[in-house]
């Protein structure tokens, strides 16, 4: 088989397979890249040495490590092997050597033609919590739950390798590899091919912003990163600098092998607005239309679905358009006004939307965005470009009440449902099932878990590990908390307290919250109104102090009561022809309009009306 490494700087390069060395030889229609033929299976371990490196450290079991030198020398010297880029498996984590992966030995039990977003329900799962051994193998055993709950696409959080065993996956090193305590490239396969099985379409995160720090061996092969952006992370990925044109291909080359590959059905790009990058053809660009031709020869859709705090409605727009071409985006807006009307917060970026949410909710269900060009006092500046609605379908746009970043990122890790009411936490679930935005939901929100999502970690420098404990109890400390409150990232109690409690959704008060998502998820797949994707033909009507919100989406109407009191919700006559209209979903039992048109909502309730 062809090993190829691209180490322009590199004065030569050596391959290390299963103990020997090979000379690699420079490519002479590839700038900077090594070439070597070598007969290897799948499970060989290999990786590179640079420039006859033989000051190596380590125990020996991996790249970065001491091994014997074999095949080249007098074999009595130590050498330093590094993995491989590309490496599509680390079976002894980051910093061992890599390992020959067929993908070809995997035979596939599931034909799949696609699933595309219009229509979709998402559900962002992390492998390492879902279940408490935290595989692949036992998160496809609970595969069989998604689909009774009614949803479409799991999203996995990112699954590639880290130090250590836990972690949330946003300091993965090896954009190509999946994590081995998931269960390595054959557990994702399996995983899928289970998923599919059932008719659940399956998106990966994926990090391409930043890299890592600790495992992150591609500065040694080459200009991968550059100081001339900086991010929260360091140095910038390099997107526009000297040598970008490798980096690019690598992480496009890392995105369509997970598509291609793995066969997932598409990916979720973590925090666009940190990809520095002042090229004029974008890096998003380039991978939107690289999938989008991928999707045409593989006959699938691949969507691409886009983190990005910028509140810009180019990111989705296509590129014949002018827009970077990415197929929808996450909506923080939306959970930002959400959350503050459920919860009365606001602290932090909740300040702007705190004054009036219901309002917020508001303009965010008929405009895409609450800030489309608005002040932002968080921010201390103006924030966000206006949607075009009327050309803008709203499945570009997800909408949800929970996810691991609006969770894990508070304190305690602590959910809605260690706060909110059941009638409460059923109001959210209404506002995201039935609006008009893409809906997702965080694993075991359906069921209003009690289990907390907490921030840990499994930083195997000891170094890091403690700079990782003192910031994050600086950081909240700053806000009030004391630091034996704050969760240590690094004791396996904080990974273990955040996995799911499976006993819950079979009792009280779980299960009957449990009845109304599936009953809503089944509502939204069985009424075409409730996918329409026209923003522009959402009505809404709010009191802030009444604490109520309803909206009309086609023959349906949809009211919440936040309040701890009854509300009476003038609808208009609520009739067509001479109807009354109907209770197609209630959480409490509530009437139809009269003919007075005023709605008679219970204290913490919701209601789904249609117009007959």
């Amino acid at each position: 088989m062809l090993f190829e490494v691209w180490a322009p700087d590199a004065d030569s390069v050596d391959l290390w397979l299963a103990g020997t060395r090979r000379a690699m030889a420079r490519d002479d229609e590839r700038a900077g890249w090594w070439t070597v033929e070598a007969e290897a299976s799948d499970g060989d371990r290999y990786g590179f040495v640079l420039n006859g490196d033989g000051n190596g450290a380590g125990d020996g079991n991996g790249a970065g490590g001491d091994r014997d030198r074999k095949g080249a020398g007098d074999g009595a010297g130590r050498v330093r092997v590094l993995p491989d880029p590309r490496s599509r498996r680390q079976p002894d984590g980051p910093d061992g050597a890599s390992a020959v992966v067929d993908h070809s030995a995997y035979a596939w039990r599931n034909a799949w033609a696609g699933r595309g977003l219009p229509g979709a329900v998402l559900y962002e799962l992390h492998i390492g919590t879902f279940t408490p051994e935290g595989t692949f193998d036992a998160a496809a055993a609970r595969l069989g739950h998604l689909t009774a709950l009614g949803v479409t696409h799991v999203s996995l959080m990112p699954v590639c390798p880290f130090p250590g065993t836990r972690g949330w996956g946003y300091d993965g090193v090896a954009p190509w590899a999946v994590h081995e305590p998931y269960g390595g490239p054959v557990g994702l396969k399996r995983f899928v091919d289970v998923a599919h099985g059932l008719g659940l379409a399956v998106v990966l995160d994926v990090v391409y912003n930043h890299l890592g720090p600790s495992g992150n061996h591609l500065p040694a092969f080459g200009p991968y990163f550059t100081d001339t952006h900086h991010t929260p992370w360091g140095a910038a990925v390099n997107l526009d600098a000297p040598g970008s044109d490798e980096v690019r291909a690598y992480l496009l080359g890392s995105a369509l092998a997970w598509l291609r590959d793995y066969r997932l059905d598409g990916l979720r790009l973590d925090a666009v607005h940190a990809l520095a990058d002042s090229r004029a053809l974008t890096f998003l660009e380039e991978l939107s239309a690289a999938t989008d031709l991928l999707s045409a020869e593989l006959g699938r859709p691949l969507p691409l679905i886009a983190e990005s705090d910028r509140c810009d409605p180019r990111t989705t727009t296509p590129r014949e358009s002018g827009g970077i071409g990415l197929h929808a985006q996450w909506n923080d807006d939306f959970h930002h006004a959400l959350h503050t009307a459920l919860t009365g917060e606001s602290q932090g970026y909740y300040a702007d939307f705190a004054a009036a949410p219901l309002a917020a909710v508001a303009k965010t269900v008929t405009s895409g965005f609450f800030h489309n060009g608005t002040y932002s006092a968080f921010r201390g500046r103006t924030h966000g470009r206006p949607v075009d609605i009327a050309r803008t379908p709203a499945h570009r746009f997800v909408g949800y009440a929970q996810t691991h970043d609006q969770i894990g990122n508070r304190a305690q890790g602590d959910r809605l449902a260690a706060t909110l009411s059941p009638g409460l936490l059923a109001c959210a679930a209404a506002l995201v099932l039935t609006g008009p935005f893409t809906p997702m939901l965080f694993m075991g929100e359906e069921w209003g878990a009690r289990t907390p999502w907490q921030y840990f970690t499994d930083h195997t420098d000891p170094a890091l590990a403690e700079a990782v404990r003192t910031g994050r109890r600086r950081e909240f400390a700053a806000h009030g908390w004391a630091a034996d409150d704050v969760p240590d990232p690094q004791d396996p109690a904080t990974r273990d307290r955040s996995c799911l409690d499976w006993s819950e959704p079979d009792r009280e008060p779980h299960a009957r919250l449990l009845a109304w998502y599936r009953q809503l998820i089944a509502l939204r797949g069985a009424l075409p109104d409730l996918a329409d994707p026209d923003l522009a033909s959402v009505h809404t009507a709010f009191d802030e102090r009444a604490r109520w919100l309803a909206y009309r989406r086609g023959d349906l109407r949809i009211a919440v009561n936040l309040d701890g009191r009854a509300a009476t919700i003038p609808l208009g006559d609520g009739r067509r022809g001479g109807d009354t209209g109907r209770v197609v979903a209630a959480w409490e039992p509530v009437e139809a309009p009269g003919s007075d048109g005023l709605l008679r909502l219970p204290p913490e309730s919701c209601v789904v009306l249609a117009d007959d």
